[in-house]
């Protein structure tokens, strides 16, 4: 995923109100930009420190710039933009890339289930599995232990009904995934953050024992490009 423009670097003065951050640009101005993130961006972050953002020429838009990535106190690069995530799954799998999935020919974003509620991805036409293949797409970016990312981080009741959906998906008889995006520099490993939703840990393990399968894959990311790449990370 190319930026272009690339990413303008700046300083990080603050983020407040969950979606607004003060920063400093290049020339010394002071500017508010959208924060695309919901979570609690838990070592994400340093007042004072880098950050890149992007640039959108749509004139209707309040704030014109938005928080793509952080340098965090390790000076390891975190991609903050969660809505990036479902982006680079298609390009991944556009390209090939994410093995498990590269037989599937169809490939559709935002399918509504029978329940209303809607998941990532749907992929179909594989001529080695008949079963279609739900996805749902989660960005993963806390790190507290060197090299091991974890989510949640923060208490989510959403991401509890994703896993519902998913584990009744896969009773169904269809293929039910749930890939973590890794958008951070230094990781090595995945695990779940039990201490911070415990509830969401044991919807984990309900989901994962009704057949749903979990997949994580790290991605690349600079001031140019964010890409995903096709090494899978492994669970601590």
């Amino acid at each position: 995923m190319l930026f272009s423009p690339p990413l303008i670097q700046g300083q990080l003065i603050r983020r407040y109100k969950r979606f607004l951050a003060d920063v400093i640009g290049p020339n010394g101005e002071k500017l508010t930009i959208h924060c695309p993130n919901t979570g609690s961006m838990t070592n994400c972050m340093v007042e004072g420190g880098r950050v890149w953002y992007s640039t959108s020429d749509n004139p209707k838009r309040k704030y014109a710039h938005t928080w793509e990535i952080a340098e965090n106190q390790w000076g390891h690069l975190v991609g903050v933009n969660s809505a990036r995530a479902n982006g680079l799954l298609e390009e991944a799998l556009m390209a090939g890339l994410i093995a498990p999935l590269a037989h599937y020919k169809s490939c559709r974003r935002e399918v509504r289930l029978p329940s209303g509620k809607r998941l990532d991805f749907l992929l179909e036409e594989s001529k080695d599995d008949s079963r279609p293949c739900y996805i749902e797409v989660k960005s993963m970016t806390l790190m507290r232990q060197h090299g091991l990312a974890e989510f949640p981080d923060a208490v989510t009741k959403r991401g509890r009904e994703h896993l519902e959906e998913l584990a009744t998906i896969a009773k169904s008889g269809a293929r039910a995934i749930l890939f973590f995006c890794v958008q951070h520099s230094a990781v090595e490993q995945i695990s779940v953050a039990r201490d911070i939703d415990p509830e969401y840990t044991e919807s984990l393990l309900k989901a994962q024992n009704a057949g749903v399968e979990v997949l994580a894959y790290s991605a690349s990311l600079d001031d140019q490009q964010i890409k995903l790449s096709g090494k899978p990370l492994d669970w601590a």
